[in-house]
């Protein structure tokens, strides 16, 4: 029996297989909406057979987008949009748990979308002022963001809290708090971002203090039949920074305060990370936080082939793997990884007939909607 292909059970929610669709920014929503575009590419996503998709980072307040193309969950009107293409794309869907990443961009948002440059929009070009742990600008020649006060703290961790209920009311099966690839909540872990001087700079335990907190408050507001994990980069590939002592430290904590999953990604917070890339290159990470603390652990990056991430299953380097270039590159990879490994995986009927002939019974049955 194929290890890839075997159900996993994180808090109260269980994913049929450990295969999980990263969240992928598309960068195409307007004023935080998202668009007819997000129902194409959900769709897509939710007919792959994956266990799990997790919808691209959300931003909790309006100036903590990446860019004015980034979606959002901080008002009635964004979680209106936001509940319309989740409950279409839920109809049709296999079942599959969906999840969703709220974020906060922190000194990387106002920027441009990646196919106009990814630069720092500033507020005369529509743009706006971000904020961030220290006034420490992301690259050397762009304005400084607004170091945080304690009200700044207090109101994005309010915003967390307000987009977690919002989550609850759309129906999300699972919530991933977005403390990765150089965004706010990294911003406080990495002491290349965080020069604060106060509780929450220097230490270890102070850099983490306001990440916790941020947790801490979505843990109390969270359903009792949601799932909620963190997704981190472990290192920052920069020396200096953050390290992984540093993240199973903050692993640790998390799983005293209830964390389900860990999400294990790397780099994003300086431009001088020297990353060294290459097939798998993440999993030690993802093995070492596993091994460390016991929390099921998913790993990524620039994993492609079936029996790559069966190995990394089966060898209990980690629980999961998620894919985002490949998904979508191929938005049916587990049809053809559980072809590959004599799987069976979930698909909706009206495309039973596309199974090749000559394999065993591929598609199971599922619920789905339509005519």
């Amino acid at each position: 029996m194929s290890s890839l292909f075997s159900p996993i059970t994180l808090g109260p929610v269980t994913l049929p297989n450990r295969i999980v669709i990263a969240p992928m920014c598309q960068y195409t929503a307007e004023d935080g909406l998202p668009t007819d575009w997000h129902l194409i590419h959900l769709g897509h996503m939710a007919f792959s057979g994956a266990g799990a998709l997790i919808i691209e980072a959300t931003a909790v307040e309006d100036i903590g987008r990446i860019t004015p193309g980034c979606l959002g969950l901080w008002s009635d009107a964004t979680e209106a949009a936001l509940d319309r293409v989740i409950k279409s794309v839920r109809t049709y869907a296999t079942p599959m748990p969906i999840m969703i990443q709220l974020g906060h961009a922190g000194r990387k948002a106002s920027s441009r979308r990646p196919w106009e440059g990814g630069s720092l929009l500033l507020p005369e070009d529509g743009g706006w002022r971000p904020i961030g742990p220290s006034a420490v600008p992301q690259l050397p020649d762009e304005p400084a963001p607004v170091e945080m006060t304690r009200a700044d703290m207090d109101r994005v961790r309010d915003a967390f809290v307000s987009a977690v209920k919002r989550s609850i009311r759309i129906g999300f099966d699972g919530i991933e708090l977005h403390a990765a690839h150089g965004y706010l909540m990294h911003q406080f872990l990495s002491p290349l971002s965080n020069r604060r001087t106060d509780a929450y700079g220097g230490s270890l335990e102070n850099r983490m203090r306001y990440p916790l907190e941020v947790f801490d408050a979505m843990r109390a507001a969270v359903a009792p039949n949601m799932t909620l994990g963190v997704r981190i980069s472990a290192i920052d590939w920069v020396d200096g920074g953050q390290t992984i002592e540093d993240s199973i430290a903050f692993t640790l904590a998390l799983k005293a305060r209830g964390c389900d999953f860990i999400h294990v990604s790397s780099g994003g917070v300086s431009p001088l990370q020297q990353i060294v890339a290459g097939p798998g290159y993440q999993v030690h990470l993802a093995q070492q936080i596993k091994q460390a603390t016991g929390v099921p652990t998913i790993a990524v990056g620039m994993i492609t082939e079936p029996h790559q991430a069966e190995e990394i299953i089966a060898s209990g380097k980690a629980d999961m793997v998620a894919l985002a270039r490949g998904m979508l590159y191929d938005p049916r990879w587990p049809w053809h990884a559980a072809a590959e490994l004599g799987a069976q995986v979930e698909a909706p009927r009206q495309y039973w007939r596309s199974q090749p002939r000559g394999l065993g019974k591929l598609f199971g049955d599922v619920r789905t909607g339509g005519r």
